[in-house]
């Protein structure tokens, strides 16, 4: 019967499904049916297919053709279904043996010249044909995905005519090179923490932020340093681990973003523009992708001007914030994405830039600071004063900071401390893990309580203070939280300052 199978993997998400497409010649007047619910990119495959096997030297069967991509449920979409899509044709007109494409896997986009081109996101493709350790051929421009992934039993197409060899026995497809070395992971230098001038308390926040992967905002007036800072946490935070940086290269793969080999093991940093909608930001659209949280996975999102921000926009990352994750529903699907992020946000304390100046009253400040509703600033375990810096301090000589690699070690040190004590970060720990790994003195607790009643503070600030005094214990390399740890902590609640001070006048 002439029929033929011929295995390939949809996108759904950072996911890749098997699709099993299905092609069946029968007679009956030339025809040419596609079903199993394409979008319009996968119905161009018909015309591209058949100028293809033409223009390679094939013959294009003369016969009622139907090609079935099931699951039919599952909505197909892109060009990656047109080299299954010919390679079953041609399996099932005889022109390849039909054992020769079981146990093959095959994903890619054909030229009318039968040449295979380049498909986005392959990565997740290559990471689900590796678990089941199937030969999957791929167009030899997505190389660099294969290579980060170090699947050995890829093989590289070029064009029809050498597939079709290949799938006679008579020639071999090229596959990736296993002795490969990765190149140096500091092509692109960061910034140094040294250059920073003054800020010795900005700079501590920071310093703690890192270590415990704490939410940070920072208020102050323009020009003291807030952007400078936020870009220079990059080079405090660690490298990502194989299965962390692939799982933030799959997201980057499916959102149409390649990520360099050498820049592989880095964390990400996204900073999106104030204007940006939410959908930008969050993820979505008709065929649902990854937003700016997601791509700041495993990384830091830095929102500039956070106060310029729509206020609907930011209250949309309460729940990614809390869960670590972001669903966005539409009709085509139902897709989820990670999204654990750190968020560093900074932002002018007043409309005219300064609550010193006098150009705004009480009343406008307040206007102002009211664009972040109280559950979004709720999220945040730090907010610290970046003031200007003093007369002289620009010329002075007696300026010797910190190095990024001397407060790096620290936070290293810390961050393996966490690992070692609960397997996680201080700030993902539950108000469970708080009590019994915490290791705070009850009356120490009872301080904390008082201190956050009287401020007015929530349950959630109360256990989110906890978790900054416990990183600033373990930078110490302290084993026990002390009233001097959580008196620090309580130190870093500027806004909460700002805004007590506004209601009294």
């Amino acid at each position: 019967m002439p029929i033929a199978c011929v295995a390939t993997r949809a996108s759904h998400g950072v996911e890749a499904p098997l699709v099993q497409v299905e092609v069946h010649l029968s007679n009956g007047l030339p025809a040419f049916s596609l079903v199993g619910l394409p979008e319009a990119s996968v119905k161009e495959a018909k015309e591209r297919v058949r100028s293809a096997l033409i223009n390679a030297g094939f013959e294009f069967p003369m016969r009622r053709i139907t090609v079935n991509l099931a699951p039919a449920d599952l909505p197909k979409q892109g060009g990656r279904y047109d080299l299954p899509i010919a390679i079953g044709i041609l399996a099932a007109s005889k022109q390849i043996p039909i054992e020769s494409i079981k146990h093959h896997e095959f994903v890619g986009e054909l030229a009318l010249s039968g040449q295979v081109r380049r498909c986005p996101g392959l990565l997740p493709v290559i990471v689900e044909a590796s678990k089941l350790n199937r030969t999957l051929v791929l167009p030899v421009e997505n190389r660099e995905d294969a290579e980060l992934v170090g699947f050995e039993n890829v093989r590289f197409a070029t064009h029809l005519q050498s597939l079709a060899a290949y799938l006679h026995g008579q020639s071999q497809l090229p596959s990736i090179d296993l002795n490969l070395q990765w190149l140096s992971q500091d092509s692109e230098p960061l910034s140094c923490m040294s250059d920073v001038v003054g800020q010795h308390q900005a700079k501590q926040a920071l310093e703690i932020a890192a270590a415990g992967n704490h939410n940070l905002l920072m208020l102050g007036p323009p020009g003291t340093g807030k952007t400078m800072l936020a870009s220079r946490i990059m080079k405090l935070l660690p490298q990502l681990a194989y299965e962390e940086a692939l799982e933030v290269a799959a997201i980057h793969s499916v959102a149409g973003h390649d990520i360099k080999p050498a820049n592989f093991y880095r964390r990400p940093f996204r900073s999106p523009h104030h204007t940006c909608s939410a959908i930008s930001l969050v993820g979505g659209g008709a065929q649902p992708k990854p937003g700016e949280i997601s791509l700041a996975h495993r990384g830091v999102l830095f929102l500039d001007e956070v106060a310029e921000f729509p206020r609907k926009v930011l209250d949309c990352l309460r729940e990614p914030m809390e869960t670590g994750e972001v669903s966005i529903s539409r009709a085509a699907a139902k897709l989820t994405f990670s999204s654990r992020f750190q968020l560093i946000a900074a932002m002018n304390p007043s409309p005219c830039g300064d609550t010193d100046n006098g150009r705004s009253s009480p009343e406008q400040i307040q206007r102002y600071l009211a664009k972040l509703s109280g559950p979004f600033l709720d999220r945040f375990d730090l907010t610290i004063d970046v003031p200007k810096l003093p007369l002289g301090a620009l010329n002075s000589s007696n300026h010797q900071a910190e190095t990024s690699e001397e407060i790096a070690k620290r936070v290293n040190l810390a961050r393996e401390k966490q690992l070692a004590r609960s397997g996680i970060l201080n700030s993902q720990l539950s108000g469970k893990q708080l009590n019994t790994d915490g290791q705070f003195n009850s009356n120490d607790l009872l301080f904390l309580e008082q201190s956050v009643n009287q401020l007015g503070l929530s349950v959630r600030s109360y256990h989110r203070i906890q978790r900054v005094a416990r990183t600033i214990a373990d930078l110490q390399q302290q084993e026990c939280v002390t009233r001097a740890h959580i008196a620090q902590a309580l130190g870093y609640r500027a806004m909460d300052r700002l805004l007590a001070t506004l209601s009294k006048q």
